[in-house]
């Protein structure tokens, strides 16, 4: 875990992410940190309205570099830190170029922020975050609203044991891991056992070889509503930080949907690190 790339737009929540990461980046020993700044002229949505003054491609890039520099400065003049950060400006969507960079880059993690400021403003900076998190190649940490940096100690692995070893992307999770040597706790939420089938404790046997030395800790809770479930259960455990696998398919599917992700996105107490299934 040596580069942590953090996308921002120069908001709030983006300036806290990038406090979070540089943060946790001297935890993990890291070696760069990378602001990325995905600049774009403003499009009009509306036929009648009023000519824009737009800038040149040139201009755009360049005012977006002078703003990056001020967000490095004003980050390390709040948290002194010796990883080297390094900044890159580009004129496009943030989606669009998203896995290029990473190869380029060699990022091992992306780190975000969400608001939690009212639904207009979970819609405009959260979609970037959920997109992020739902199409990454590489493992996304999302840094809720209001969250301190703690040393990561303490991990939750939420997992509903179906298809284990086809779908656990083993290798990056012990990466992370490896990176932070937490205590680990797995999580199944489920309610009167729906969930629950004949394959059940043989997928629990196959996970509990595939953390072989982790020294996994299995935890069953009931709970009707996952979000609820799961915040209360990071609460009660002082969670450092949340993993789960958004899959394509089977219980979690429904409970990442758009609406679930975001959800968990943005009312979780703790971050939420997305890693994908395995393809």
């Amino acid at each position: 875990m040596k580069t942590i790339l953090v996308p921002t737009d120069f908001s709030a929540p983006s300036y806290h992410a990038a406090l979070y990461a540089l943060q946790l980046g001297n935890q993990l020993q890291a070696t760069k940190l990378i602001l990325y700044n995905a600049c774009e002229q403003p499009m009009p949505t509306d036929m009648n309205m009023g000519p824009i003054n737009f800038i040149g491609v040139d201009q755009t890039v360049e005012a977006s570099k002078v703003a990056l520099e001020k967000f490095k400065n004003k980050m390390l003049a709040e948290s002194p830190s010796a990883i080297p950060i390094e900044t890159i400006s580009e004129y496009t969507v943030l989606s669009h170029n998203l896995h290029e960079l990473c190869e380029a880059i060699q990022a091992d993690v992306i780190v975000m922020g969400v608001t939690g400021g009212g639904k207009l403003q979970e819609t405009l900076v959260g979609s970037n975050a959920i997109h992020v998190a739902r199409h990454a190649e590489v493992p996304v940490i999302i840094i809720p609203p209001g969250t301190v940096f703690t040393p990561i100690k303490k991990v939750l692995f939420a997992c509903d044991f179906k298809k284990v070893v086809e779908s656990t992307p083993i290798t990056l999770l012990k990466k992370i891991l490896d990176a932070t040597h937490p205590q680990l706790l797995v999580l199944n939420i489920d309610y009167k056992e729906r969930h629950v089938n004949p394959d059940t404790p043989f997928e629990s046997m196959l996970l509990d070889t595939l953390l072989q030395g982790y020294n996994p800790e299995y935890h069953f809770t009931e709970d009707k509503d996952f979000i609820e479930g799961i915040n209360n259960f990071a609460l009660q455990h002082k969670v450092d930080l949340i993993i789960t696998i958004p899959k394509k398919h089977g219980l979690l599917d429904s409970l990442f949907s758009k609406n679930h992700t975001k959800a968990l996105a943005f009312h979780s107490h703790v971050p939420l690190l997305m890693i994908h299934e395995k393809n």
